[in-house]
């Protein structure tokens, strides 16, 4: 990256630095858009400028609008995800205007962000396979620990595999293999596999 794209990427890791969440002695935010940038470059090693600054600000500011303050369930954690993708897309948009990026980098940047075109666009669905990943390294431990009932978060993370490519699952699975999860972590992953792999059996036609 040059010109404005290495000023962008400055910014943002400027501004996910204030994160108070921790992640192995790192600001959580931060940890998250650098890990997630590598996620991206590892599914698609010429991946544009515009999809690599959205994988490094996908989770920016993300504290400043915690989920309590919207309501429990589904319905309130929907609109607080919208929410947080709506924030995230004009943050990076101020970000990227304040360090003079191309403006056709920047405004494709905040439409990955904002995962339109998820589905059928496949930088969108590269872009939610390197958050998902990340979500799996970063937080399923503290999520799983929270819940305290890993049927709960087993269903999570079969979830969030639906969402994935199977590129992306293919990488969810070597994590495993990796170190790069801890004990409990691994056994949740292993059990959501086998819940999406028994749904799929389910939903197969008859032969």
């Amino acid at each position: 990256m040059g010109g404005g794209l290495d000023e962008c990427r400055a910014a943002i890791d400027l501004a996910n630095s204030g994160d108070p969440r921790d992640h192995h002695g790192e600001p959580l935010a931060l940890a998250q858009g650098r890990m997630a940038e590598e996620w991206v470059m590892r599914l698609a090693p010429h991946a544009s400028d515009a999809l690599r600054l959205a994988a490094r600000a996908h989770h920016l500011r993300r504290w400043e609008l915690p989920r309590s303050d919207y309501p429990t369930g589904r319905a309130g954690y929907l609109r607080w995800r919208r929410a947080q993708q709506q924030r995230h897309a004009r943050d990076l948009a101020t970000i990227a205007d304040d360090a003079g990026l191309d403006d056709s980098v920047a405004a494709r940047a905040a439409e990955i962000v904002s995962k339109q075109g998820l589905g059928s666009d496949p930088e969108v669905q590269t872009f939610e396979d390197a958050v998902s990943l990340t979500f799996l390294v970063t937080e399923l431990g503290p999520v799983a620990a929270r819940l305290a009932d890993d049927t709960k978060a087993a269903a999570i993370v079969a979830k969030t595999l639906t969402k994935m490519s199977d590129a992306g699952r293919e990488q969810a699975q070597a994590l495993a293999a990796s170190g790069r999860l801890d004990d409990h972590s691994h056994r949740i992953l292993t059990k959501a596999t086998a819940t999406l792999s028994a749904q799929k059996g389910q939903k197969a036609p008859p032969r």
